[in-house]
């Protein structure tokens, strides 16, 4: 009797494109496994970056603004479901693999520092091979994971994971998509959490780009997600006039939001706290738990104390430092 997986990807061969990434030409795992009746590989791989721990430390993982004061500013785990919706909505138009998609979304932004790029920076510079939170990433899901076990995905969503940044090149259709989802996504949030911060107005943003790509948070999505179903096929790109905007409104935002912002102060005060807890764990690798004891052993202090710090959300990592660094009050019996 025939599975519901074995339905699905029967499904997939009459309705998707001949450009998708088929669950049935999975390239498969590092550790190949029984299939599940149910779930096709992608699926499965997206359930179970879901249902880890690093998943879940997202929600407390800095997006743009270190510790901004309101309940409606993003985090890295509303981020990732952003791109994620993105994602599956520029799949589903083009007959891509959204499950494929999804997955890579779900995982992405895994490797991620806490307090963002600015803690990323600093790890990259304390570390003498460097740090890509793209890369990074692959590290969790291959390795840190289930105590240094992995997650065992798919080659194609570890592929799209590591290569997610536009510094990589995915091999996927489904990749490229989420790359470009991911850069959608987030100039479109940061734009509107920059406004509800009081940092910009609508009315500063350049108006060639918003005459063009729109004047609302919704409208830019729409008109850059139809800019790439409209001209998509065997390549996955936009028009030359609205990638022309979408670069020129990325340059605003890195000129007054993301390098000269008032908001992005605090972020001096990151590199004195990462620097002082890498140089600290050093010293005291004891003080790490068991786990990055393994990793220092097979692969240097370095990458060990990188791979704690970067796994810890930015209110573990403030809390690691006052207690370390921060005297504390006593009193006398």
């Amino acid at each position: 009797m025939e599975t519901v997986r074995e339905r699905i990807i029967r499904q997939e061969q009459i309705i998707l494109s001949p450009y998708a990434q088929f669950a049935k030409d999975t390239l498969g795992r590092e550790y190949p496994e029984e299939e599940c009746n149910i779930r096709t590989c992608y699926q499965r791989d997206r359930d179970r970056i879901i249902h880890c721990k690093s998943f879940r430390r997202l929600k407390k993982k800095t997006q743009v603004f270190i510790s901004p004061e309101g309940d409606h500013y993003r985090t890295r785990l509303t981020h990732t479901l952003e791109v994620g919706q993105i994602g599956r909505t520029i799949c589903r138009a083009l007959s891509l693999n959204e499950d494929l998609c999804e997955a890579i979304a779900m995982g992405h932004d895994l490797g991620h520092t806490p307090f963002g790029h600015a803690g990323e920076r600093v790890l990259n510079k304390l570390n003498p091979d460097g740090f890509s939170h793209s890369m990074q990433s692959g590290r969790v899901v291959r390795y840190l994971e289930r105590n240094l076990k992995g997650l065992n995905l798919t080659r194609e969503v570890i592929d799209g994971i590591e290569n997610h940044t536009r510094k990589g090149e995915p091999h996927t259709r489904e990749g490229i998509v989420l790359r470009y989802a991911d850069r959608i996504a987030y100039l479109n949030h940061d734009i509107e959490d920059a406004i509800t911060a009081g940092i910009i107005t609508e009315k500063q943003l350049p108006e060639e780009c918003t005459n063009i790509l729109g004047h609302s948070k919704s409208q830019r999505i729409t008109t850059l997600v139809n800019s790439i179903v409209e001209n998509s096929g065997e390549e996955i790109i936009m028009s030359d006039k609205i990638k022309k905007q979408f670069e020129n409104l990325s340059e605003f935002m890195f000129d007054t939001v993301y390098t000269n912002s008032i908001a992005k102060i605090e972020e001096q005060k990151v590199d004195k706290l990462i620097t002082e807890l890498y140089k600290y764990f050093k010293k005291n690798p004891e003080k790490m738990p068991r786990m990055y004891h393994i990793i220092a052993k097979e692969e240097g202090l370095d990458r060990a104390v990188t791979d704690y710090i970067q796994g810890m959300s930015d209110d573990f990592a403030c809390a690691t430092f006052e207690n370390i660094f921060i005297p504390r009050p006593w009193k006398i019996k």
